[in-house]
């Protein structure tokens, strides 16, 4: 049996573990693997090459994808999904395991359609696959804001000013919030829920009057309000120099946290099982500590829980 790998989307940290996994399990269960450059732009291109156990050595602790990763609108295309499949035909490869986020499992979903035998697994910093618990490369990412966090709160104690800390999170708030209740921050800032910049600036005063030298927010980047515009108000509410941190990029790098690792491991070494035991086009995740795997249509379609309650402990704990 003959298989393919591809990362697509956005790269997250663990991609490289789960790659590994991927191909050494798949060659102890005795297939060939071939990694697809450049995710389905690659794929559609035929950058195709065959892996062995050496290919993927030094790489677990490593972030980014050595696969490489892209954007492919010639993907989107129904004549783009057909020539894929075209292509995985040409090379004689039976199943594609697809690591990434919404949009690279929805494609995974489109191919499936077309008979071809998908396996996804949940590569993305943002946390925002409702069927599974954790996604591959959130924890590290909230790790890096946590980090970020105790380097601007020295800073700020310092001068006696607010910090804004802008993280990714479009349409899912889990990196803020989460990073917003380990890292003591005074505001969080979330798509889930419309920002009151008045609740943030009384946050600010009440803990300023309790002698407090520094007030960290973190904004999500698809809060509704930007961060320049937060700084504003904040400092002509509380009369406190604002400065603005914007962690952009730095939330997709460095060394996979051993939780990452983990579940990148544990996920694609789940796909070979399944794949060896004639099982098809599954969504892989984790749900109360156990890797479990979902037909991938009913995946897509579950919908994200918003955590209220961490939400709230972030205004008790900041107090």
């Amino acid at each position: 049996m003959k298989i393919g790998v591809l990362t697509s989307g956005g790269d997250a940290p663990g991609m490289n573990a789960a790659i590994r996994a991927v191909v050494r399990c798949g060659i102890d269960a005795g297939m060939d693997v071939y990694g697809i450059k450049r995710g389905y732009e690659g794929l559609l291109d035929g950058e195709i090459e065959q892996m062995s156990l050496s290919s993927v050595g030094d790489i677990l602790h490593r972030g980014g994808t050595i696969l490489k990763t892209a954007r492919s609108e010639r993907f989107s295309t129904e004549e783009g999904v057909k020539r894929s499949k075209v292509i995985l035909g040409t090379f004689g490869i039976d199943a594609l395991i697809v690591i990434g986020g919404d949009g690279s499992m929805r494609g995974a979903l489109e191919l499936s359609k077309l008979g071809v035998n998908v396996m996804c697994l949940p590569g993305t910093i943002d946390n925002d696959l409702a069927y599974t618990d954790y996604t591959i490369g959130f924890d590290t990412a909230v790790n890096t804001v946590l980090d970020a966090i105790s380097k601007v709160r020295d800073t700020s104690s310092a001068h006696e000013r607010n910090t804004i800390i802008e993280v990714m999170g479009r349409h899912c708030g889990d990196i803020a919030l989460y990073a917003g209740v380990g890292g003591g921050a005074e505001a969080v800032l979330i798509p889930e829920v419309e920002a009151d910049v008045n609740r943030v600036c009384r946050k600010i005063l009440q803990g300023a009057g309790r002698g407090k030298l520094n007030s960290i927010i973190i904004n999500a980047e698809g809060s509704g309000v930007s961060s320049e515009e937060l700084a504003k108000e904040i400092a002509e509410v509380t009369g406190r120099e604002t400065r603005i941190v914007v962690l952009s990029y730095l939330q997709r790098g460095g060394v996979p946290t051993l939780d990452d690792r983990l579940l990148a491991s544990q996920s694609g070494a789940k796909a070979i099982e399944l794949i060896q035991n004639g099982i098809k086009n599954r969504a892989i995740g984790t749900v109360n500590g156990k890797i479990q795997a979902f037909e991938i249509e009913g995946a897509l379609a579950e919908k994200p829980e918003f955590d209220h309650e961490l939400y709230e402990l972030i205004d008790v704990l900041s107090k």
